[in-house]
């Protein structure tokens, strides 16, 4: 999954330490999740949302291809 965090952190002027505190999470994570090796959860996804004022999905891009959803009948 990618994410636009270190963009919108940037645009806002944020710094990793800043917007770690806001979300109630270590630094270390914010490098992860900038990094690509760390997937949030839904609950840390929604607050990094709420914190750039957009939805989820224009914060984290899931590649479909990567990881098709079955189908279920």
């Amino acid at each position: 999954m990618d994410n636009r965090i270190r963009e919108l952190r940037a645009a806002c002027g944020m710094t990793q330490q800043e917007l770690a505190d806001a979300v109630s999470v270590s630094s270390r994570t914010i490098i992860s999740l900038e990094k690509g090796q760390y997937n949030p959860s839904v609950l840390l996804a929604h607050k990094i949302a709420v914190i750039f004022g957009l939805p989820i999905e224009e914060v984290f891009v899931f590649d479909e291809e990567d990881n098709p959803v079955p189908v279920v009948s």
